[in-house]
């Protein structure tokens, strides 16, 4: 069955982005397979069958199974204006795609008369066009790209069935919130990818002591 995800990476302290919308602090960290143990410590971090320093078993985070299984997306005007920049004006993805923006915005350098890419541009809530959403993702998954606003409202509408976050050992103070919203959530896996910990969770709903 279909899910709606939001996978993204986050600070410890529940950050996607610093004040400026700088992912400086993400693009450092490394990746699995960028790791390497500590000098003499060969023993496991927690139990013999955990990955200890320097190993990976990044279950949830593995990113090529997971962008497998995806077969639409959806993001944010600021998200989708982080990828133009980070991709020099390419587009990264050849998947259906919603932008939900307000605002006019510059389509890919490599988007031909012909070609837009998939990319979808669409005004109103999250809930108005999950369906359409769906639709196109088929039998796989779709991915809720960010921002964390967004994810929210998702959630608000009871369509966000999981979060999938790689946690960096970094603390910002401040900056783009991770998911400001008041929710219950149910640990269903965890990992490691390099410097990262990864935690699947499912969204239960609004906090018990919100709820009629």
């Amino acid at each position: 069955m279909s899910r709606t995800i939001y996978y993204t990476a986050t600070t410890l302290d529940g950050f996607i982005a610093d004040p400026n919308d700088s992912l400086d602090w993400l693009l450092r960290q490394p990746q699995a397979g960028d790791a390497m143990p500590a000098e003499g410590d060969s023993s496991p971090a927690a139990g013999e069958n955990s990955p200890g320093p320097g190993e990976d078993s990044p279950g949830p985070g593995d990113y090529d199974e997971f962008i497998a299984g995806v077969g639409a997306l959806v993001m944010g005007s600021t998200t989708y204006e982080w990828v133009l920049r980070h991709e020099a004006g390419a587009w990264p993805y050849r998947l259906p795609t919603w932008v939900m923006t307000h605002r006019q915005l510059p389509r890919p350098e490599n988007s031909g008369p012909d070609d837009d890419l998939g990319i979808r541009f669409a005004k109103g809530s999250a809930a108005e066009v999950h369906a359409a959403m769906r639709d196109a993702a088929g039998d796989k998954d779709l991915w809720v790209v960010g921002g964390g606003d967004l994810a929210g409202q998702f959630a608000e509408a009871g369509l966000l069935d999981e979060v999938i976050t790689s946690i960096a050992p970094v603390t910002l103070g401040a900056g783009r919130p991770l998911l400001p919203r008041r929710l219950d959530l149910e640990l269903l896996e965890i990992g490691r990818n390099g410097a990262f910990v990864v935690a699947r969770h499912r969204v239960v709903g609004p906090l018990t002591e919100d709820r009629s």
